[in-house]
């Protein structure tokens, strides 16, 4: 058996396989160990945005019901082992080195598995050894030929449809539905966000061609906020008042209403939950590096958003701050991928920005501070650059007063190496 270290060397040399979207490899190599994935209860949760809030508040509400809840979400922000938990406890670093041997064995001669691939096999048999009770599942990328597609769920949900991926899943929010549709499975009920028109018509036909039964935001469940008694949600047979949810972002209730109505629906196939652990399961569920507030005086945030749909809501949450807080200044931390909408998502943070300090990750995929510039079109001249986000983020210290907010964003792997930086600690180098 490979040491940790080993292992991690292993798996990030996968990467240079690139994606290969299919459903060949990952079925094969989950034949070979025996289908793991069969033998626990799945959810399945795809969308372009909130995928990751809204596994990890199903899971939650589950633990907090006395489930043994696995847990599998991609990226991971600083430690490979986020991707895959059991009850909130990443995976030990041993059954890292012992699964990964075992899974390198499945493979043999014949395959040559992708990261994700690979990644994949490992969580659903770590779940299978620890006897879990049932397990959440974020899809990676896309869905038709995404690799976590293997499974058959319970319930499925497509929390939102938006451009993103285009160069693997297509130029219009149409062909994105359609990717994204594809994790709907003939017969298993799918939840469905809130969704424009265009890609309400694609999930809407897929579901039916399927005879999966469709459950929409806003027509068979619906939520509504309260500044001052909580948020309401009104489902299929539940109906929650007073609700309270740990994660910051109005956002976050179309997500929560997602979870909830996904957990009625597998209660109804047998995976019961409880009002309290609704409750208990919100109020407490954490997710990093959306919306996160790490720092106070000033406060600093930290969400990863990448693409305009995730823009709008930080934009809100920074234009509720201001208007709570008027006297504080924004100082916005922006770091992006080159194969990101740059223009469109900079122009929903800027004008709500007093300071724009552009920097990049530390990858090849990473825009350079100078591409960022050029995005930013006539504000480019008032822009500070900053490559190294260490420095990008003393400059923004050095910017701001105790009242101000700084919010670091574009990125989850800028906010995976910020993160990093203030735990002071060696980022791991998968994060793709």
């Amino acid at each position: 058996m490979m040491s940790y270290p080993a292992s991690i060397e292993f798996l990030y040399g996968l990467q240079r396989r690139g994606i290969k979207l299919g459903l060949e490899t990952i079925e094969t190599m989950l034949a070979r160990l025996g289908r793991p994935h069969d033998r626990y209860p799945t959810l399945h949760i795809g969308g372009t945005n909130g995928k990751g809030s809204t596994a990890a508040m199903a899971a939650a509400v589950l633990q907090a019901a006395g489930h043994r809840v696995g847990l599998y979400t991609s990226p991971h922000l600083v430690d490979f082992r986020e991707r895959i938990r059991v009850n909130g406890n990443l995976i030990p670093e041993d059954c890292v080195s012992e699964l990964t041997a075992r899974v390198q064995d499945a493979t043999g001669l014949t395959l040559e598995p992708t990261f994700f691939e690979f990644t994949t096999a490992l969580a659903l048999q770590y779940f299978a050894d620890r006897e879990v009770d049932v397990a959440v599942i974020e899809v990676g990328m896309g869905g038709r030929y995404d690799a976590t597609t293997a499974i058959a769920p319970l319930v499925s949900a497509i929390t939102n449809v938006a451009l993103d991926h285009q160069e693997y899943l297509g130029t219009t929010v149409g062909a994105v539905a359609f990717e994204k549709a594809g994790i709907i499975k003939r017969g298993v009920p799918v939840v469905a966000g809130r969704l424009c028109p265009e890609a309400a018509g694609v999930i809407g036909r897929i579901a039916s061609e399927r005879k999966a039964p469709l459950f929409r935001l806003g027509a068979e469940f619906r939520v509504a906020a309260d500044p001052l008694e909580g948020f309401r949600y009104d489902g299929v047979r539940e109906t929650h008042t007073g609700l309270s949810c740990a994660l910051p972002g109005a956002h976050q209730f179309d997500n929560a209403a997602c979870a909830l109505a996904m957990l009625e629906l597998a209660a109804a196939r047998g995976l019961p939950h409880s009002e309290d652990s609704v409750r208990q399961g919100l109020s407490t569920v954490r997710w990093e590096g959306r919306l996160e507030i790490v720092e106070r005086h000033p406060l600093l945030v930290l969400d990863g958003a990448h693409n305009p749909a995730a823009a709008e809501a930080v934009a809100a949450y920074l234009a509720g701050h201001r208007r709570a807080h008027p006297d504080s200044r924004i100082v916005a931390v922006v770091g992006m991928m080159r194969d990101k909408d740059r223009e469109g998502f900079l122009r929903l943070i800027l004008p709500l920005s007093d300071e724009v300090i552009l920097t990049q990750a530390q990858t090849a995929r990473a825009a350079s501070v100078q591409e960022l510039c050029a995005s930013l079109g006539e504000r480019g001249h008032a822009a500070h650059l900053a490559p190294l986000p260490g420095d990008a983020l003393s400059l923004a210290r050095r910017l701001a007063s105790s009242e101000d907010l700084i919010c670091v964003t574009g990125s989850l792997m800028l906010v995976g190496e910020v993160k990093a930086l203030l735990r002071g600690c060696v980022l791991s180098p998968l994060r793709g």
